[in-house]
This record gives structure tokens, sequence and C-alpha cells, in this order.
């Protein structure tokens, strides 16, 4: 079961893999061995979306380099069947070497950068090549244009944008392009909807696909976690303390409660129901262990009745 990227005919798993976890410190896929793990556990499952940026892991690249090794290691055939995402030109962060590329949406930055991340892949071509932040420097159809060209040399196979505005999605849209954007990438989950407003109509209207990422809330609505307490390595726990503190916690009782009447998972109804809005293509989910992934991959197998939908989107409402 797969689901068309907007216009660009690929066809992508509906639960994707997210990579910002290769090469962070403290987890289990800092070094090669557990990246190896859980790519070569997202390819066994189905899993085809793999999303990772220049700027993941630490140092910056990282997330790349161990991607590149470990995609090599599982072969030509594994190659095929990923659609390898990457995204580059973060406005907030600097890669060591950069610093004299220039403005990060230029023909003369996303020249370079593409060729850095096509060899850190260890690959011929980018599947989709995302811009992670806008660049206020440039113009859009300069960044347009240079992109046209990377897909017209076979280095991408098409792009997309991230953190987009409706009103920069709306002016993407308009330049004159034989390819155009066919994604957008933004925080979306059951806590943080803001993107129901202006953004999600926006990608509707234009016909571009939705990758949600953060759709577990950083792990909120995994069903690890209940009033003021969860794993002591868990993220939230370690990094994010006050959204625990936040938390409404008698909605997230009543969730679990209708999570329980439709004999399923808080993980897997957080997952469908992002999957069942109708923006949605593929939900970027991380992982750290191949058990995780299975998880992920079997919560994209199923679905909510509609009725589940709503009750879920009014409690979150």
């Amino acid at each position: 079961m797969t689901r068309t990227l907007g216009t660009s005919g690929i066809q992508v798993s509906p639960i994707g893999l997210g990579c910002n976890n290769f090469g962070r410190r403290g987890t289990v896929t800092e070094d090669q061995s557990g990246t190896d793990a859980v790519i070569h556990a997202a390819i066994d499952q189905g899993i085809t979306l793999f999303d990772t940026a220049d700027i993941y892991g630490n140092p910056a690249t990282t997330s790349e380099t161990l991607m590149g090794v470990a995609l090599a290691k599982a072969g030509s055939a594994a190659r095929d069947k990923v659609v390898l995402a990457t995204k580059w030109g973060h406005s907030g962060l600097a890669i060591e070497g950069t610093e004299d590329w220039g403005p990060k949406g230029a023909r003369a930055y996303i020249r370079k950068a593409v060729e850095a991340s096509l060899r850190r892949l260890q690959t011929d071509r980018i599947d989709l090549y995302q811009l992670h932040t806008p660049d206020e420097q440039t113009p859009i159809d300069e960044t347009v244009r240079a992109l046209d060209e990377l897909v017209a040399e076979g280095k991408i196979r098409a792009y997309g944008h991230s953190n987009f505005s409706p009103e920069q999605i709306a002016a993407a849209a308009e330049v004159e392009t034989p390819n155009g954007f066919v994604s957008a990438q933004d925080e979306y989950s059951l806590v943080a909807r803001d993107v129901e407003r202006e953004v999600l109509p926006a990608v509707l209207e234009i016909g571009i696909g939705f990758l949600p990422y953060f759709p577990l809330a950083n792990g909120l609505l995994s069903g690890k976690y209940s009033q003021g307490t969860g794993p002591a390595d868990a993220r939230l726990t370690a990094l994010k303390p006050q959204l625990l503190e936040e938390t409404d916690w008698s909605r997230i009782a009543e969730y679990e409660r209708i999570v329980r009447r439709a004999d399923t998972t808080m993980l897997a109804a957080t997952f469908q129901w992002l999957l069942a809005q109708p923006a949605v293509t593929s939900v970027i989910a991380g992982a750290t262990r191949p058990e995780q992934v299975a998880q992920n991959a079997a919560a994209g197998r199923g679905e909510l009745d509609a009725a589940t939908v709503e009750e879920i989107s009014e409690l979150f409402a």
C-alpha cells in the first residue's frame, strides 16, 4: 500500500522514517550499528520514504553520512526501493565549511549543497530534495530554476519545501516551471494543529503532498507517558520536561479511553488520524530501535473508522 506524493508520481509508504536521530548523541542510533539496524528494519517493514537533512546529527551532516553507509550495505536493490528525501538550507543553522556559499536559496548554494549530500548519501540521485526553511534573500523563482536544472541533470527526481507560510506556498506555486514543488513539510499533530487554518487548505488547493513531522508531539502521543511520568531515557523526559508539565492530562486520559474502545493503541490511532486527513500523504516518524520501526509500519497498515476520527478531532479541537 503506497500513496502518490503530490503530482510527482513518486509512490511512498503511509509511514515514513524520520532520520533526525541518526548521529544524535545519547541515542542508540548515534553510531553506525544503531543506524544500520533501524534502516534495514525499515526496508524489511516496507517503509520506503526516508527523510533526513544536511544539518541532522551531531556534528551536522552525520545523519546523511551514516545513512549513506547503511544504504550501501543494504545494496542497490534496497536503494531502488527507497524514496530518499533530504533537506538543505536551514536558515537558523550553518554547516561548517558553507559560510561563503552565499544565500541558501540561491543557485550557487544549492548546487554545492546537493553535491555534498549526494557524496554523503553515497547515491547518484536524491528522490525528494527539500528547502528546509524559506530563504528571504533569494527570489523563489531563482530557487525553482536551480532545482529544475538538477531535475534535468538527474541529480534529483523532485523537490519540496518545509516550514513555508501559506503566502510562500502560494508564491512558490505561481512560478512557471516544468516541475514545481511537489510537497510541503510542517509540524502537525493532534496537539499542534495550526497548519489546519491556512497551510493545509493551500496545500490542497495547489495539489501538493503534505508530510507531517513531530506527529507524536515528541512522544507525548505514543502511549509511553502518564501524568507527569515517562521513561527516564525518553525524549520528553530528558530534553523537554516542561512540555509534560504543560500537558492537559485529563484530555490524554480521555484519548486513552477512545483508543481502548477502538481496540487499538495510542500510537496507531495518532498516526491513523493524521493519515485520515485529506492533505496528508505520508507521516514522518522517527525511530531509534527496530521494534519501534515495526510498530510504526504496522500503524500505517491500519485505518480508523470515520466516527473515531471525528471523535478524536473534537477532543483535540
